[in-house]
């Protein structure tokens, strides 16, 4: 089969869903976070390098849109026929990498009170799990849309950044 272009519907319904997806992630990362940053992550110590609090709802805003994004871009170049994708398999490591992103901020901010520094441990593990995810993904998705791979930089230069911080918190405290 021939590479076709979805229907314009179609394509406006996929993007609101790849934007209803990464919200959802979003917002749980929101209220896991929230009510620790002024509690107990105002009182560990942190790297030098450590942004203050304002800079992650904008960077993590942008990077959403730009994860969206790039789902919809291999979505859509993978699109054959109505009820087909030949980038199913990209796809499947965009949603492994969404389900670790969902999972990292929980972990890390709402399991410290619960588990302690175990949580810390355990969110490094989802962390680089989804860096490596992130990499793969974006060299995957080269073969469907060279766009949706280069999207995919900021995000992982981010996450890599993000994984520095977490392992401060650890060695530090």
């Amino acid at each position: 089969m021939t590479n076709s272009t979805p229907r314009p519907q179609r394509q406006i319904i996929m993007a609101a869903c790849f934007l209803a997806v990464v919200a959802a992630t979003a917002v749980v990362g929101s209220l896991a976070s929230v009510s620790h940053t002024d509690g107990w992550y105002a009182d560990v110590e942190k790297v030098p390098w450590n942004p203050a609090n304002g800079v992650f709802g904008p960077a993590w805003s942008i990077l959403y849109l730009l994860i969206a994004l790039a789902g919809f871009l291999i979505w859509r170049s993978g699109f054959r026929a109505p009820e087909k994708n030949a980038a199913k398999r990209v796809l499947v490591l965009f949603a492994v990498q969404m389900v670790l992103n969902a999972l990292w901020t929980p972990i890390f901010f709402a399991g410290y009170p619960l588990f302690g520094e175990s949580a810390w441990w355990a969110a490094l593990i989802v962390i680089a799990a989804l860096l490596v995810a992130v990499v793969w993904l974006g060299v995957a998705a080269r073969r469907w849309s060279r766009t949706a791979s280069l999207l995919m930089l900021p995000y992982g230069a981010w996450l890599a950044f993000a994984t520095s911080l977490n392992i401060g918190i650890i060695v530090l405290n």
